[in-house]
């Protein structure tokens, strides 16, 4: 291919520009050979002329095609040169904001100067296991490579980040790190990984400092190797230091800092801790404010100071030794702002002994201060003969002291180092390590010095050893494809190296001058000149004596010799030394001691070895005067070979950092600079050495799927064989053979050949577009003629028409317009004679009608004369009647008024009679008589408890006398003052009980007098409502006397109503209280239960078949009774339960059951007072006296409403004795233990009184009710003789038919009697036995309360008793501890605390005891409870037995013969249980779990080996074997997961159990017995319940179980899925011939790919989902689960698919799109035929599916970008930014996104609140439920095959 075909018109060239380094043109004339001008056309439309030589053939260079542009990889570029390098690399950084390009084996990092979402764990996690080159460039991709490779080759890796200060080299290396730490963590429990992290912020605020190109510099080189074990996790590391730039302690430029530990420390001097260091502001120290400025923007020294702490602390350094630290630093501080005096001669000087700096100096470092101040300013000579010491100049001392200052800094940094590494440290054996070298750039500056020389020096070392690498891989990439090639020509730095670093080089000449007494710089800067000036990589400037210019391989750099030798000598003096030796801190004397150990750390790379320095005790004797370590450079250059030896030793990866501008701009890109570092990097060598070989490489497959329209049809049809009909196509194109070679797998081609080939390509595309073009253009145009030519001939026909309708039109409107001129004139005429005709007629009509007007005004007038005449004397008539009207009526009320004022006296008069009065006070008198024998009671009460008190007072006092007696006694014994003082003490304390005593009795007292008072008021307010009780009764008979009978039949109606009403409500009540009993008794039952689970094992709990369902909020314990009113019974329960849970009232509890007793008869009462008030309804419609009737009435409905009062007022009584029973209950059980007992237990007994008192007036207010009735029923008897025998046939009491019993008879009539003596004979009463009735029952009220009463008197005296004892017991305890107190007052203070102590143990000794001892006893009560319960379920199960069959028995001989029959039919039955022995278990679970194969029982019903346990566990219930079911639960859920651990990764195995899991589970549910899962039994699967025990908790543990199960299934079938996703959905061309392929570079190297091709289709995942969805539906697992199962599935599909298509660049494309919508369509058309749409899968897949559509939508015009948005909604903008930056065209004809439609949707999506996260978190699980699914099958229908050997089990 010759010059002249490629220097065409419309080709594009990169010509150099000043600016831009490099600028784009186009070629507007073709180049002919000899041309001495290229005609070209810039960018901007500038026609430029190109002038070349044509001697030199130095035309420009090509550029290359758009479809190339913006690639992974340099080296995929077929132009490979500068301008293509930096034009690809400013495309990705701007335009795509991608940082990361791969150059070959090389990735080059660009600085963004920003924060990027691209590095997060999801990043990490899709990187990892990933080929390099098959995802788009990343830190975490090389990272991955190595670690890759060190897995799978078993050989130590290197990865080499490398690019001047600020590229982001420190950044790039801790991302690397974070890497490994992430995917090779720590096994173990020691996170080595975050040691490793936490050494980052360590070495950064020590060694890296603010320089003007980056605030965060590493002035230090560093190899960081991460250990790895056998299994490849993490366990330690290594980290080796080079050539840290002292200087800059003592020393910074401009706009510089020192290092950042400084300003840290400086930033937190006010914390407590730091005030002895005695430090300020850094504004305040020489050593940190040479550079101005000590703040970096956005950087907080005093939190990143807390970072360091935290890494000093979780690396293992003690907090002594962090402070040391910051002493030594602070101390270097203090160092730097030493006064220094010189004096006149200035040959010597002097430092003030009061310098404050100098003496916190000496004191932060434990030195001598006399000793420092004098060697600071003087030196020691030593002579062969003699020793001197001999001061120091001013400038001699500043050297001195900054040189010790920067071996201070020095020292510490290496023992950090050190200290780092024995943390990172590990005793297991390293099996290979990934070392990560984190070291400086090439440098050149203004001002180069020895640091720079040392660095650049490195440097060519490094590119060296790339160089051989990178041409290493060419060559076996050549060998390995078997191709011919030759030896490839690069360049070689051997010879600056040498230079460098070969005898008598520059390093060699420079220790050499060093060693002279008398060298100076500028006579090694002779030297040099003198050996090296004919040097091709040495030149001496010209002008300058004292610098030297370095050919480096990246450019040339000039060096100044000032410093070389101070710097490379590092002196300090020994003296200097010596003293900070003799410190007292030993961590400042360790840091000086074994020098050549702890130097040779940093510098020379041996700080590996984690040993700790000690001290020797004896000093180490030491020449004087001589060297006594070797140069700086001396051991850089060991370091450095060393270095070497390990890179070389490795497997090396590279980074290279580049950092596009200066300002620190985020995305802004300086050509200039970013050219400058390319070539110092090396990326431009490799892109040499590349290009120099065969740079384009294609597989056969690719290459014939890409060029085959260059292919003739013959060639295709010939040969089958891809690779033949390759060669034919290239030998046809490309004439000259040197330019391809054919390898084994691929096609190799020389730099240029695929843009020749896309050229073509793009030539055979322009003409065919051409042919189809012109072809569719004249069919368009045809087309155009025939549509015109229809379209004439149409209009013709339809202008005809029109005309000849129009014409017409017009002769219609003409006839139209006769006919219309005819009628009008016509109508116009007619009008007028109608207006004619109609005035006469008018006229003459009013004419008439005023005439008949004025005459019948005329009459009317007449006639109203007449009326008004009329009315007149009528008004005169009625005003004459009225006066007199009114004058008789005035008279009548004056008279009227006269007579009611006599009946009015008379009435008065009658009042005040006696007679009158005893008629009210009828019936009061038996209540004064009762309240005044109650006050009479409660007086005599009152005496008896005055004497209880004046006894117990006597009591005391004899005691007094006594104990007064005894003490005279003692005293004439004895003269003890100690005695006479305890025995005033006990004295008093009587004296304080008989003063509480009195206390008690007057509160007794009080409380009586305040009882009588209340009593004195209840009479008088009760006198006053019976008064008002009878006006109201009065009013209500009077009323009701006057209602007609139409109103009493409604009433009565209404009444019945009212009364059924009340009736059921009284009904329910009772049913409530009965409830509320039942339900406490209930409360107590479960609080045994509870105390017996908690004693017991977890496991299932008992469900006792005769424990009552009921449950209560009630809180209150109660005592349960077998039977109601069996007093019996309850006081024994009570003794058997114990006095803490018999805290009830016992008479309290009677009461109540009497008063539930009452209720019912009352209730009895109601229901057949009802039945005859319906009777009496009916016979009353035949009753002809209707005041009888109402009479009847009348009394009947009064006594109900009494007896309805009396029934409310009993049930409110009932209600608050309840209440008070409870109260009681807390109070007891609250204040069981305390000294209030007497004092509530006498209130308690007020309230049993006044609950007495409230019964008795009820009692009385009936029996006054009825009195009031017989009285009005003799009245009436009196008033009519003939209504009487009518009352006696035909009206009745209720009850009054009611069967009486005689004793209760009699008994009402005696008490009738007696209440009634002054009374007339009620006896005809006694027929409804009423009155006998409510006589009995207060009777039986009287004894109950008397009953009450002395049970209460009695437990009073009982509780008195106690207290006292209890008095006593603390009387003498208190002795005691009287004792002890006078005992312990005469001891020591110790001996009093031990002495305290020892008590305090007895004590809490004896309270645990007393503990255990009640501990004991409740669980013996509660084996007593349990044996009673077994006994009690035995008899009821008896009882029932009994019941089933004696029942048949008393039914008809028929029905007997048939249920006898039936019976014995069910025994013979199978009645879904199995039976098995206890020691068959284990084979149970061994046959049926865990060696049972799901093939087994596949042609059985699903889900068998779940039927058969139940059916066990069944029986186990049915037997009430409550060990015997815990131990198979527990068994089975063992076996599962046994068997599960064993099948971790066998779908079909989990699958099975994962079905039958769930199926045991919902059989537990379903035959649980609750009703909720019943809902859908049948009567035979109610049949099938547990009945004894309740499995809840077991039922939790399956579903837990379940949810293990269903996890599992998830990552087999991950796991399975996972590595088909990638190349089926993204890479598969399920279209033939749709998509393009792109040059790939070194994609798919050896390195990176296995042997084997994984290669999956579309095909391969249905069929692999078809298999999944067999076995879960042939396994009978739940549709429910099924469903989650796929949607989880096709969630990790659409994850997975959609994070590649985020990190690939080739796949992002139109064709791809089609492609993958293709793909998802066919996912959809499975998931419809297996019914799945449903589960909600198609929705997860909605993100995948959004991303396709988005990579096939036009991306040009706004309205583009709405669509867009709008479509989009499944997606982040983050995504969607990312797919749009990564979209590639596959051919020229496609256009790219422009970087202003990328700004528009941003702009567009802006307003969206998405998460930042890139990626899907593929790992993500939806929480799965298990809905309950029950079964319809019974379980007497299951059949067990005999393959599964459960012989054993027997057929219940």
């Amino acid at each position: 291919m010759s010059v002249v075909e490629l220097y065409t018109n419309y080709t594009r060239v990169w010509i150099p520009d000043p600016e831009e380094v490099w600028k784009s043109a186009e070629i507007i004339k073709d180049y002919k050979e000899g041309d001495k001008t290229l005609h070209l056309k810039l960018e901007d439309g500038t026609v430029v002329e190109y002038p070349i030589n044509p001697e030199a053939n130095d035309l420009p260079f090509l550029r290359n095609p758009d479809i190339l542009v913006g690639e992974n990889d340099l080296t995929a570029l077929s132009y490979l040169h500068e301008p293509a390098v930096l034009h690809n690399l400013k495309v990705r950084f701007l335009e795509s904001n991608h940082i990361y390009t791969y150059c070959g084996i090389v990735l080059v990092a660009i600085n963004p100067y920003e924060q990027l979402p691209i590095y997060g764990q999801d990043v990490i996690y899709a990187y990892s296991g990933q080929n390099m080159g098959d995802m788009d460039p990343h830190i975490f991709a090389v990272a991955e490579e190595a670690y890759k490779q060190m897995a799978r080759d078993e050989k130590n890796q290197s990865i080499i980040v490398s690019g001047e200060s600020g590229a982001g080299k420190t950044v790039s290396a801790k991302y690397a790190m974070r890497f490994f730490a992430s995917v090779g963590g720590s096994s173990s429990e020691t996170n080595i990984e975050e040691k490793v992290l936490a050494s980052s912020p360590i070495m950064e605020s020590i060694g890296n400092a603010k320089t003007t190109r980056n605030d965060n510099s590493s002035r230090f080189g560093k190899y960081i190797q991460i250990g790895f074990d056998k299994r490849y996790h993490i366990i330690g590391a290594n980290m080796r230091t080079y050539l840290l730039e002292k200087s800059r302690v003592v020393f910074q430029a401009e706009d510089e800092r020192n290092y950042h530990i400084f300003y840290q420390l400086c930033a937190s001097a006010g914390l407590p801790e730091f005030k002895d260091l005695l430090l300020t502001s850094a504004e305040d120290f020489f050593y940190t404010a040479q550079g101005g400025d000590t703040f970096i923007d956005g950087v907080d020294d005093a939190s990143d100071f807390e970072k360091t702490r935290q890494a000093f602390t979780l690396l293992g350094v003690k907090e002594t030794h962090q402070m040391t630290i910051f002493k030594i630093l602070a101390a270097i501080l203090h160092l730097g702002n030493l006064d220094i005096h010189p004096e006149r001669d200035g040959e010597s000087c002097t430092i003030s002994k009061q310098d404050e700096h100098l003496r916190n100096f000496c004191r932060l470092l434990g030195a001598e201060h006399s000793q420092m101040e004098h060697w600071l300013c003087h030196r020691k000579l030593v002579t062969t003969s003699e020793t001197y010491v001999k001061p120091m100049s001013a400038q001699q001392v500043v050297n001195a002291r900054n040189a010790l200052a920067k071996h201070i800094y020095a020292q510490l940094f290496n023992w950090i180092v050190q200290h780092v590494n024995k943390a990172l440290y590990t005793t297991v054996k390293q099996h290979s390590f990934i070392g990560v070298l984190d070291i400086y750039g090439f440098e050149t500056f203004e001002i180069n010095s020895f640091e720079q020389f040392c660095i650049n020096y490195a440097n060519e070392k490094l590119q060296q050893q790339f160089n051989l690498h990178v041409f290493k891989l060419e060559q076996e990439e050549y060998m390995k494809e078997e191709i011919p090639w030759t030896l490839i020509d690069f360049y070689d730095n051997q010879p600056c190296i040498d230079l460098i670093e070969a005898k008598l080089g520059i390093f060699d000449l420079l220790d050499e001058e060093c060693k002279v007494p008398k060298g100076t710089d500028e006579n090694w800067a002779q030297k040099l000149y003198d050996r090296h000036g004919g040097c091709q990589h040495f030149q001496k400037p010209r002008m300058s004596n004292t610098s030297f210019i370095v050919v480096h391989f990246a450019d040339k750099v000039e060096y100044q010799c000032d410093g070389f030798l101070e710097k490379n000598r590092d002196t300090v003096y020994e003296e200097q030394i010596n003293i900070l030796k003799a410190s007292k801190y030993p961590m400042v004397a360790d840091l000086f001691h074994d020098g050549k150990e702890g130097k040779a750390g940093a510098p020379a790379g041996k700080g590996v070895s984690s040993k700790v320095h000690i001290r020797s005790a004896r000093p180490v004797m030491k020449a004087a005067n001589k060297e006594h370590k070797k140069t700086v450079g001396h051991q850089f250059r060991n370091s450095l070979h060393l270095l070497m030896e390990t890179l070389n030793a490795t497997t090396p990866h590279y980074v290279r950092c580049i950092k596009p501008n200066d300002e620190k701009l985020p995305f802004s890109f300086d050509p200039k600079r970013a050219v400058q570092q390319l070539r110092a990097c090396g990326v431009l060598e490799t892109i040499r050495i590349s290009a120099a070989g065969y740079p384009s490489r294609w597989t056969y497959h690719d290459f014939f799927n890409r060029y085959r329209v260059l292919m003739k049809k013959k060639d295709l049809s010939k040969k089958a064989d891809k690779k033949a009909i390759c060669k034919t196509l290239l030998e046809n194109l490309i004439k000259d053979p040197d330019k391809f070679q054919f390898g084994r797998t691929k096609i190799f081609f020389r730099a240029g050949q695929v843009a020749y080939l896309e050229k073509l390509r793009a030539d055979k595309f322009r003409s065919a577009t051409i042919m189809i073009q012109k072809t569719v253009r004249g069919w368009l145009q045809r087309l155009k003629y025939r549509r015109m030519r229809k379209a004439a001939v149409l209009i013709q026909r339809h202008t005809r028409g029109h005309l000849a309708r129009r014409l017409a039109n017009h002769l219609r409107k003409t006839k139209a317009a006769i006919v219309f001129q005819k009628q009008y004139r016509m109508l116009r005429i007619r009008r007028a004679y109608q207006m004619i005709h109609g005035a006469a007629v008018t006229i003459q009509a009013f004419a008439r009608g005023m005439f008949v007007r004025r005459a019948f005004q005329k009459v009317l007038a007449e006639h109203k004369a007449t009326i008004i005449q009329k009315n007149t004397r009528a008004w005169l008539a009625r005003r004459h009647f009225l006066r007199f009207r009114s004058a008789a009526v005035v008279i009548q009320c004056y008279f009227r008024r006269m007579k009611a004022r006599q009946e009015l006296k008379a009435l008065k008069i009658e009042a005040r009679s006696a007679q009158h009065l005893k008629r009210l006070n009828v019936g009061m008198e038996n209540k004064v008589v009762q309240l005044q024998r109650k006050i009479d009671e409660q007086n005599k009460e009152y005496k008896l408890l005055n004497e209880q008190l004046s006894t117990t007072a006597s009591a005391y006092s004899s005691e007094l006398e006594k104990l007064k007696k005894e003490l005279e006694r003692h005293r004439r014994k004895s003269g003890d003052g100690n005695q006479i003082a305890s025995l005033q003490e006990e004295i008093d304390s009587l004296r304080l009980a008989l003063e509480k005593a009195h206390g008690e009795r007057k509160i007794v007292e009080d409380t009586y007098m305040k009882e009588k008072d209340v009593l004195r008021k209840r009479i008088s307010d009760l006198e006053e409502e019976n008064t008002l009780l009878k006006e109201e009764k009065e009013a209500l008979n009077n009323k009701i006397l006057h209602q007609s009978e139409d109103e009493f039949a409604q009433n009565a109606a209404e009444e019945n109503a009212l009364m059924k009403k009340e009736l059921e409500e009284e009904r329910s009540r009772y049913q409530n209280l009965v409830k509320e009993y039942s339900t406490l008794e209930q409360r107590y039952d479960n609080l045994r239960d509870e105390m017996t689970i908690v004693k017991q094992t977890p496991g299932h709990r008992r469900n006792p078949s005769n424990q009552s369902s009921l449950e209560s909020d009630s809180n209150y314990p109660s005592i349960s009774t077998s039977e109601v009113g069996d007093t019996e019974d309850a006081i024994q329960q009570v003794e058997e339960i114990g006095l803490e849970k018999a805290a009830m009232d016992m008479t309290l509890f009677l009461k109540l059951q009497k008063r539930v007793r009452e209720l019912e008869q009352e209730r009895r009462k109601l229901q057949t007072q009802l039945e005859k008030k319906e009777n009496e309804n009916k016979k009353s419609q035949v009753i002809e006296m209707k005041n009888e009737m109402d009479l009847d009435r009348d009394t009947d409905l009064a006594y109900n409403s009494l007896k309805r009062q009396e029934l409310e007022s009993e049930n409110k009584k009932l209600k608050n004795e309840l209440n008070e029973l409870r109260k009681a209950l807390v109070d007891r059980v609250a204040q069981n233990n305390s000294s209030n007992d007497i004092q509530d237990s006498y209130s308690l007994l007020l309230n049993q009184l006044k609950s007495a008192n409230e019964e008795l007036e009820v009692r009385k207010e009936e029996v006054l009710i009825l009195r009031t009735q017989i009285i009005k029923s003799a009245q009436q008897k009196d008033t009519g003789r003939n209504m009487e025998s009518n009352i006696h046939m035909q009206t009745s009491w209720p009850n009054s038919d009611k069967h009486v019993d005689p004793e209760d008879a009699i008994e009402a009539y005696h008490g009738v009697c007696q209440t009634n003596r002054k009374t007339e004979d009620w006896g005809y009463l006694n027929e409804d036995g009423e009155l006998g009735l409510a006589y009995q029952g207060l009777k039986q009220v009287a004894r109950l309360l008397e009953a009450q009463l002395q049970d209460q008197q009695r437990e009073h005296d009982e509780e008195v008793e106690t207290l006292k004892d209890q008095i006593e017991a603390l009387r003498e305890e208190m002795g005691k501890q009287q004792e002890i107190f006078y005992q312990t007052l005469q001891l020591s203070p110790e001996a009093q605390v031990e002495f305290g102590i020892q008590q305090e143990i007895t004590r809490l000794t004896n309270e645990n005891l007393d503990l255990k001892e009640l501990l004991e006893k409740l669980e013996k009560n509660e084996r007593k409870l349990k044996k009673q319960l077994k006994i009690y379920m035995k008899k009821v199960q008896d009882y029932e037995a009994n019941q089933v069959s004696v029942q048949p028995e008393k039914q008809q001989q028929q029905q007997e013969l048939t249920r006898q029959v039936a019976v014995q039919r069910k025994e013979k039955e199978f009645q879904g249980m199995l039976e098995y022995y206890k020691e068959d278990e284990a084979l149970l679970i061994r046959n049926l779990i865990t060696e049972l194969k799901p093939q087994t029982v596949s042609a059985t019903v699903p889900c068998l080996p779940a039927y058969i346990l139940y059916m066990c566990i069944r029986h186990a219930d049915y037997i009430n074997d409550d060990h015997k079911v815990h131990s198979l639960l527990t068994s089975t859920i063992n076996g599962i997961k046994k068997v599960l651990k064993k099948h971790n990764d066998d779908f079909e195995m989990t699958s099975f159990w994962l079905s039958n899991a769930c199926r045991l589970l919902h059989c537990l549910k379903q035959y649980s017995g609750d009703t909720g899962f019943m809902t859908q039994n049948t009567s035979k699967q109610n049949e099938h319940c547990l009945k004894n025990f309740d499995l809840t908790e077991y039922r939790q543990v399956l579903s837990d179980l379940s949810i293990q199960i269903y996890q599992q299934l998830i990552k087999i079938a991950e796991g399975v899925l996972q590595p088909m996703i990638v190349t089926a959905v993204l890479e598969n061309e399920s279209i033939q011939g749709l998509s393009g392929v792109k040059p790939m570079g070194y994609r798919k190297r050896s390195s990176s790919t296995g042997e084997g091709d994984n290669t999956y289709s579309l095909e391969a995942i249905i069929r692999q989902l078809n298999t999944f969805h067999g076995v879960v539906c042939d396994q009978g697992l739940d549709p429910e689960i099924v469903q989650q199962i796929f949607k989880q599935l096709f969630y990790m599909i659409n994850a997975v698919a959609l994070n590649n298509l985020l990190l690939r660049k080739d796949v992002c494309s139109w064709s791809t799109g089609m492609q993958l919508r293709f793909n998802i369509g066919q996912l959809e058309d499975w998931l419809r035929g297996k019914n799945l749409l449903q589960s909600g899968a198609v929705e997860t897949m909605e993100p995948l599916i959004q991303a396709a559509q988005l990579l096939q939508l036009k991306k040009k015009t706004s309205e583009d970008a709405e669509a867009i948005c709008s479509l989009c909604t499944s997606l982040t903008t983050q995504q969607i930014v990312k797919i749009l930056n990564l979209y590639t065209p596959v051919n020229e004809f496609e256009e790219r996104v422009t970087v202003s439609f990328i700004r528009n949707i941003q702009a567009h999506l802006q307003e969206r609140n998405d998460p930042q996260q890139l990626l899907l978190d593929f790992k993500y699980t939806f929480p799965v439920l298990f809905p309950f699914n029950p079964s319809s099958l019974t379980m007497d229908s299951i059949h067990i095959p005999a393959s599964l050997n459960l012989e054993f089990l027997n057929k219940v």
